[in-house]
């Protein structure tokens, strides 16, 4: 013996949150008082393990990660194209990282295998106190500085990438 069930229409656009009917195959749809009431939506959720909601306080490594992340994000020209040439291991086969932090500080890039640390600077920041101290936090974690002009890595890539060749070969033979 096989059971007839009266198909029930599905609800028309917008009309979600209203309640059907109690009598079965009945295809009205009468409001329920949670439709009628104004509601509020939240935004939605981070997916698991992105972004600061603001409830915690984060750490100030926290921070430095988030500052790396963005700068990642939006390199200037002379960064993208000296990351072109460093990626890949395309450079002598050793893997340079891009905004790395070290300490309280981010590094432009970082080959971790020969203790090199590579800094890109615009015309604003020549002779500046916060990129000295950079250098010595570098220098006493054992890590060997390369600073270049922006000019210099747009108009002399291969000047740019011969200095830092020689600063891996002197790395190797150690």
């Amino acid at each position: 013996m096989s059971v007839e069930r009266t198909p029930v229409p599905s609800p028309l656009a917008g009309e979600c949150g209203r309640e059907r009917s109690e009598r079965p195959g009945e295809g009205s749809f009468t409001p329920s008082p949670a439709s009628l009431t104004l509601r509020v939506r939240s935004a939605p959720s981070p997916a698991w393990g992105e972004g600061n909601t603001g409830f915690r306080k984060s750490s100030p490594k926290q921070k430095l990660v988030i500052k790396a992340r963005a700068l990642r994000m939006r390199m200037t020209d002379a960064e993208r194209k000296l990351r072109f040439a460093l990626r890949d291991r395309r450079f002598a086969q050793f893997k340079f990282r891009k905004q790395v932090p070290i300490g309280p500080f981010i590094a432009d890039f970082v080959c971790f295998e020969a203790r090199l640390v590579i800094e890109i600077d615009g015309g604003q920041r020549a002779e500046s106190l916060t990129d000295k101290r950079r250098d010595r936090r570098f220098v006493t974690n054992r890590f060997r500085v390369l600073r270049f002009w922006n000019n210099d890595v747009l108009s002399n890539l291969e000047g740019v990438a011969t200095v830092i060749a020689e600063a891996l070969a002197l790395e190797q033979r150690r």
